[in-house]
């Protein structure tokens, strides 16, 4: 077994060109399917494209399919969430297939198929200095907390979880939360939080203690 520090330094990024190099291979059959699917049923464009921090902060422009429309309201203003949530949108979030073009970012070392999930940038001024270690590793397509609840987790409870992995990061813990991300997916819990579409904006921790 290789030691945590030596994984994750070398070995993680060997085991994620390797296992994104296949999925890309394998999924590519689907990720067409569902490319037709999007093109028919939201129109152009199919992917979805937002600026995201990744390793130390860094931002880079993640890539997954588009799952919302584009409605605006009489004012110009982007429709909520759960007006521009799709059935088809619903299904690809539920099932995590909107995220099969982060393999990309794997391959291209912006990702790594473990991690804590790459947020929004308005967040990183809101993170105190421990919230903000999770960028001491490269974000992944899945990671402890999402196997542990999703969006069905406090933003608490979620940055605990990123915080962890950061500390404890290893090929057992990798191999362990691959293992049960497609239990995790089939069960869809915490696809969302209770009553929304989605998930609430982070606004900082307003308490320490």
């Amino acid at each position: 077994m290789i030691a945590p520090g030596r994984y994750a330094r070398h070995g993680k990024r060997a085991f994620d060109v390797v296992g994104a190099s296949a999925l890309i291979v394998l999924l590519a059959p689907l990720a067409a399917c569902l490319a037709g699917l999007i093109w028919c049923f939201l129109g152009a464009p199919v992917l979805f494209r937002q600026r995201r921090p990744g390793l130390h902060g860094m931002p880079f422009t993640l890539i997954k399919f588009r799952s919302m429309t584009d409605r605006y309201d009489s004012s110009g203003r982007l429709l909520p969430d759960s007006e521009r949530l799709t059935t088809l949108g619903r299904w690809l979030r539920a099932s995590s297939l909107d995220e099969i073009p982060e393999l990309w970012h794997v391959l291209t070392g912006r990702m790594s198929l473990v991690g804590p999930r790459p947020l929004l940038m308005k967040y990183l001024p809101l993170y105190t200095p421990q919230q903000a270690r999770r960028h001491d590793v490269r974000p992944g397509i899945t990671g402890l907390a999402q196997v542990k609840g999703r969006n069905g987790l406090s933003w608490q409870e979620r940055f605990e979880l990123d915080l962890y992995y950061v500390e404890h990061c290893s090929l057992e813990l990798d191999l362990r939360i691959l293992a049960r991300t497609a239990p995790a997916v089939l069960a869809r819990r915490g696809i969302a939080q209770p009553g929304r579409a989605t998930v609430d904006d982070f606004e900082g921790t307003t308490s320490h203690g």
